[in-house]
């Protein structure tokens, strides 16, 4: 055993003992290591460093959960996507919203303690693929710490939320992003960024948690060919699986989300993006696996070292990220005590691995699957269908699942005592088009090399008969060592939210039609429910103040599925709102919420189109390609940003021009598209949505949603 490994060994017995963050009310290496038997705090975004999103707690349990009720609830200042897990030390809760705002309040009463905005700007939105969305922080000593979605690191007081240093970790010329919660690691501060989807390399950065310093970079892609000298060995044999000039287009590899950590083997593992562009046949011609994409890799959190990587999907060419969660458990495999990693990434397949080795143990699929049969377990690779190879055959392929993934970033949980896995899962196929020439726009807009403009113009007759009829959500309880489904919660449709298991034999779930539910964590069945007036996609925690448990949810409809394929119908009817609140429950407790406003939505009521026809092939291409991220799917707008067909503007051409010409909303988001786009094609796309509307306005304004 190490040195370093037994002073672990001996800091755990001690928290143990104490179950404190730590006696000063900071937060330090034993606190963090020992979080899980810290049932009092939520210090770390999963829970603890294993990221299991599971707690003892019990007072809350199947026999009383009937008595839950609304102990506090928070209204947020951004009516946006809420994807955040709150943390919570010694009785106070700290929670980011939107924008990359944070808020702190009194975890039993709500009081407000204070809130901090990082102001950042409002063209920064343009380049988020999925929504301006934050998942949360991280807590060191006695600072916060926050990654903003223009790109900044930023250490605060967490007990004033003043500023204690700031730093840039990205170049701010690109469109990279960050959305999700920093870790910290021995003082180090960890974060990666977003960004594949336009155009940037991917990597993650380490910085000193006391002053800001960064401590080491690992890139997950190489660079030009003028860096190949310098680069480190993990990266040289990175160079050799691809080909073409990929460093012109980014690469991708972005390291968006997930991250946990194996104190005993001192080690760090990192889920890693999607290539940029999406096409391997743009990216990297001729093929190859392009390493280290869609890979969980193993690195040494003191300096960054690789130690190794598993590769989840070779050459991926379908967004088939593996970014989604990473979760570490100790399992019984075949007789024998493993130290396992599991993942469920895009890709539709369950995956254990050895998280000593990275060595594959086993693999299924945990929802239907059409590109590829099956895991080759001598190889550990997919076992593609050569059909599903668009960039290949030139031909469309729809795969399932598609682009959006069988399972996004909202978090699984695991419960030891029942040896499940609880899976937030999606159920959607995709189209991807190659586009002939395609050519990338290193200014505006997408950057994947396919047509996105497939589904942006539907014939009447697929809007009459709904499209979307096929896309469903699933709450899955699956058995990683039995790879196979044990229960299914069903949905009406998808990106319900994270998940939380509980000593009490509960998993409790957001949905997106609005409600949060308890459900038993043995058989799935529906024990409580509480209606969020909003949907809910981030994850629950729990924890207690003076011996009493608290579950809370922050609730807010939002994200890339609630933007680009414009939304879902709720459980009872109509379009799913954007309420965001944070809502807090305790055993006994009676609050109300105010009575949900009523969802007004202008009418679907557009000038004639008079466009030229012939024109709408390049405005149907143009609208997919810049707008349908924000502004939905054929237009069928959300309701968290403008529905195009609704605009007081479709009628006013100058006006027109002068939002999206000339980015007269700029501050709210709406930049300009000058740069990529002409004012005959902007006035394209104005007729674009004046003949979607006219569409939708024959069929009474229904289109896909109410």
């Amino acid at each position: 055993m190490t040195i370093r490994k037994a002073l672990l060994a001996a800091a755990a017995t001690l928290l143990l003992a104490s179950c404190n963050s730590s006696d000063e009310g900071g937060i330090d290496a034993e606190a963090l290591v020992n979080a899980a038997a810290d049932s009092a705090n939520w210090i770390t975004y999963g829970r603890d460093y294993a990221e299991q999103r599971y707690s003892p707690l019990d007072q809350v349990n199947a026999e009383t959960v009937g008595d839950l009720g609304l102990a506090w609830y928070a209204d947020m200042d951004t009516a946006r996507g809420q994807e955040a897990t709150p943390l919570v030390i010694d009785g106070k809760l700290y929670v980011t919203t939107a924008w990359s705002k944070v808020k702190a309040y009194n975890a039993a009463t709500g009081e407000p303690l204070w809130e901090y905005d990082p102001e950042v700007p409002g063209e920064t939105a343009v380049n988020a693929c999925c929504d301006v969305v934050n998942r949360g922080l991280a807590a060191w000593g006695d600072k916060l710490y926050l990654g903003t979605l223009d790109g900044r690191l930023i250490a605060l007081d967490r007990e004033s939320g003043a500023v204690e240093w700031s730093t840039v970790t990205v170049d701010q010329t690109k469109p990279y992003t960050i959305t999700g919660a920093p870790r910290v690691i021995d003082g180090r501060v960890l974060i990666g960024n977003g960004g594949a989807e336009y155009g940037v390399r991917g990597y993650v950065s380490a910085y000193d948690a006391e002053d800001g310093e960064m401590l080491w970079r690992f890139y997950t892609v190489p660079g030009g060919p003028d860096e190949a000298e310098v680069e480190q060995q993990y990266l040289a044999n990175a160079r050799d699986t691809w080909n073409g000039e990929w460093w012109n287009l980014g690469g991708g590899g972005t390291v968006w989300d997930a991250m946990a950590y194996d104190a005993e083997l001192d080690l760090l593992y990192i889920g890693v993006g999607n290539g940029s562009p999406w096409n391997q046949a743009y990216r990297s011609p001729g093929g190859g696996d392009n390493l280290y994409l869609s890979s969980i890799v193993a690195l040494r959190p003191e300096t960054g070292e690789y130690v190794w990587h598993y590769q989840t999907t070779p050459g991926e060419t379908w967004d088939f990220t593996a970014t989604q969660h990473i979760m570490l458990a100790d399992l019984e495999i075949e007789g024998a005590q493993r130290k396992v990693l599991m993942q469920a990434p895009k890709n539709g397949f369950f995956y254990v691995i050895d998280r000593a080795t990275g060595e594959l143990i086993s693999a299924n699929n945990y929802t239907p699957v059409n590109w590829a049969t099956g895991i080759d377990m001598a190889t550990g690779r997919p076992i593609e269908v050569p059909e599903a190879r668009y960039d290949q055959t030139g031909l469309p392929f729809v795969s399932t699942p598609g682009a959006g993934g069988g399972h996004n970033w909202h978090p699984m949980a695991f419960h030891p005592v029942e040896g499940l896995v609880y899976i937030p899962v999606i159920e959607a196929g995709f189209p991807y088009f190659p586009e002939a020439n395609w050519l990338p726009d290193m200014n505006r807009g997408f950057n994947v090399g396919i047509d996105q403009s497939a589904g942006a113009m539907p014939p009447l007759e697929a809007v009459r008969a709904g499209a979307a009829a096929g896309t469903t959500g699933s709450l899955v309880a699956w058995d990683p060592v039995t790879q196979t489904e044990r229960w299914r919660v069903q949905y009406p449709g998808p990106w319900n939210g994270g998940l939380l298991a509980t000593g009490g034999g509960l998993v409790f779930q957001g949905t997106a039609g609005g409600m949060f539910k308890a459900y038993g964590a043995n058989d799935g069945r529906e024990l409580w429910s509480f209606a969020a007036q909003t949907g809910v996609v981030a994850p629950a925690i729990t924890y207690t103040v003076d011996g009493e448990q608290y579950v809370a949810v922050l609730a807010g409809w939002g994200g890339i599925w609630a933007l680009a394929p414009g939304g879902v119908l709720n459980e009872t009817s109509g379009a799913v709102p954007n309420i965001s609140r944070l809502l807090v429950f305790k055993l006994g407790a009676t609050g109300a919420l105010p009575p949900a406003p009523p969802l007004v939505r202008r009418p679907i009521d557009p000038p004639p189109f008079t466009g030229d026809p012939t024109a709408l092939v390049q405005a149907t291409y143009d609208y997919a390609r810049y707008c349908g991220a924000c502004h939905g799917d054929a237009a069928i707008g959300s309701t968290v940003l403008p529905d195009l067909r609704r605009s007081a503007v479709l009628d006013n051409a100058e006006t027109w021009q002068m939002i999206v010409h000339d980015g007269a909303l700029a501050s709210n988001g709406m930049v300009g598209f000058s740069q990529s786009l002409s004012k005959e094609r902007i006035e394209g796309l104005r007729q674009y949505a004046i003949f979607r509307a006219n569409q939708d306005k024959e069929l009474g304004g229904i289109g896909y949603q109410q």
